[in-house]
């Protein structure tokens, strides 16, 4: 959540930064709940003082004999005048959370002006998109070749928008992972930490999807309160929730791999074919714990992470800064990477890493001492796909397919594929 110190003391500042996102903040509203707030609270302090006052004297006048009954008539009526500006000042206060909770970040200077995905800036590109001399058969095409990718019977079991992966396409989806996991722990420095797939609204609150995007969830039709996580960021963010972590532990570094639960309310008739927008996918996820002076450069180490993963699969990729009109809810800054896809002629998102700055670790008061003062301060908080497997399972599917209906399998993940190296059409 944004400091609400600074939107009662600088409203209009926050205003301005929130309008590259399209938000124009409601500042007049935002005074009115801060005059109210003081009002309220002179009077709450004004009412204790008068109740104080007079209770001394009740026994001031005990101790000369004298009447005190109106002396504390008139303590009862100043309680209960208390007590009702008490409830004022709570009902306030919640109409002001709930008001800050639904802001969303302010965007970092460098985030580029735009309304939406259109204005995006590309800042580079790697690899040539592979010209093809056979007719190019999409992902869905291919994993059904190899008897290994089937959407019909998991839909008769589930519902649409899931998948069955079986055979050597199920094992080249777990080699991914595997890589992925292994890239990430070994060349970069990651603890790997399984969570859990369910989540408390707590949690959820922290990171930001709740309030504000309940729709997008799955929800646990039970009096728990409990969520099938949209991320792994979700639980491992969280992991600090209410904690104060040493200066000398930072910078913390998390990869988890982890199945992933999205409604996509919202994004109905958009990717009905394939696996690029499923109810259930799996990703590996990457999350830094920063000092607030670390997180720029820790953002680009990021970056940099997720697209070392494509270098060394080959995949042809570019990567962009989002523009304030595309930007998340929680992020101040934002990279998608996007992977060539041969069957669609153009690139698709197959990550997106934020730095989400102090927003989150507000919402969830995640701190760090500061070793030169001692006092706690709000961690930074970044996240990012490193990356989403079911989409890199089918950008290697089409990039590497052959004219033989054959799937040419990255020297990478041999290894993790016994050896094998090409995944052969099922003969009918």
């Amino acid at each position: 959540m944004l400091d609400s110190k600074l939107l009662r003391n600088n409203p209009e500042t926050v205003a301005i930064a929130l309008r590259k996102r399209g938000v124009e903040l409601d500042v007049a509203r935002i005074n009115a709940l801060e005059e109210s707030r003081k009002a309220i609270q002179i009077k709450t302090e004004a009412l204790q003082q008068d109740r104080n006052a007079r209770s001394k004297a009740i026994g001031k006048a005990k101790q000369a004999g004298e009447d005190v009954a109106p002396l504390m008539q008139a303590v009862e009526q100043l309680k209960q005048e208390l007590a009702d500006a008490e409830v004022e000042l709570t009902n306030i206060q919640k109409e002001w959370d709930e008001f800050v909770n639904a802001l969303p970040n302010t965007p970092a200077d460098s985030v580029p002006e735009g309304k939406s995905e259109e204005d995006n800036v590309e800042v580079r590109r790697w690899g040539m998109p592979r010209s093809f001399h056979f007719p190019i058969l999409d992902h869905v095409d291919l994993g059904a070749s190899f008897g290994g990718l089937d959407f019909e019977t998991a839909t008769k079991i589930t519902s649409s928008r899931f998948a069955i992966l079986r055979g050597g396409v199920a094992r080249l989806h777990r080699a991914l992972a595997q890589f992925m996991l292994d890239t990430h722990i070994n060349k970069h420095g990651y603890e790997e930490v399984n969570v859990p797939v369910v989540v408390n609204a707590d949690s959820l609150f922290g990171t930001g999807q709740l309030p504000k995007f309940k729709e997008d969830l799955f929800t646990l039709t039970d009096e728990r309160d409990l969520y099938l996580i949209p991320t792994a960021e979700v639980p491992l963010t969280n992991i600090y929730r209410n904690e104060i972590v040493e200066e000398s532990q930072l910078p913390i570094k998390f990869v988890s791999h982890s199945s992933c639960f999205r409604s996509e309310a919202g994004s109905y008739g958009r990717d009905t074919r394939g696996m690029i927008r499923q109810h259930q996918f799996e990703k590996v996820e990457l999350v830094h714990f920063v000092r607030p002076e670390d997180s720029d450069d820790a953002l680009e180490e990021l970056v940099g992470h997720a697209e070392t993963i494509l270098q060394l699969l080959g995949l042809p990729h570019r990567t962009v800064i989002l523009c304030g009109g595309d930007i998340g809810f929680s992020a101040a800054k934002t990279y998608d990477i996007e992977v060539w896809v041969p069957s669609q002629n153009k690139y698709r998102e197959i990550s997106s890493c934020s730095n989400v700055r102090d927003f989150q670790a507000r919402r969830m008061l995640a701190r760090y001492r500061n070793r030169e003062t001692g006092k706690p301060e709000l961690l930074h908080t970044l996240n990012g796909s490193g990356l989403a497997i079911g989409r890199t399972l089918l950008a290697v599917l089409e990039n590497y397919q052959t004219e033989d209906g054959s799937v040419t399998i990255p020297e990478v993940l041999r290894p993790y594929m016994g050896g094998q190296d090409a995944l052969l059409p099922v003969k009918k």
